[in-house]
């Protein structure tokens, strides 16, 4: 099986396809400045447009894992995401409260898809 990398950095691969499954690394605001549910609403626009470079889009995500500076900002989120999320096809998703490399990250999101 081949191995294809979208936008590749000295340190990560912004996506990677391997056969017919797509790995997005952790995708974090390009403007991180806001509130939880606007920095999520920027990540999704850019899980959108990676999925669709790679011949793929929200309703085939496998898997999510949303990284919170705060728990506190869990409702916050989630109401980027319901808005966002194919309800027929809601992917496994985990959620975890950790410290995120930039103070002014408030989520950062991963996602793994098919093709």
């Amino acid at each position: 099986m081949t191995i294809t990398r979208h936008h590749v950095g000295p340190r990560l691969t912004q996506a990677v396809v391997h056969g017919d499954t797509v790995y997005l690394a952790g995708q974090v605001s390009g403007d991180p400045v806001g509130s939880t549910k606007g920095q999520t609403e920027h990540i999704l626009k850019k899980i959108d447009a990676l999925l669709a470079e790679t011949g793929s889009n929200k309703s085939k995500l496998l898997s999510a894992t949303v990284y919170l500076a705060s728990m506190g900002s869990y409702d916050e989120m989630n109401a980027a995401w319901d808005a966002w999320v194919d309800p027929a096809n809601t992917p496994a998703r985990a959620t975890v409260e950790t410290r995120l490399a930039n103070p002014r990250y408030l989520v950062e999101i991963a996602v793994i898809a098919a093709r």
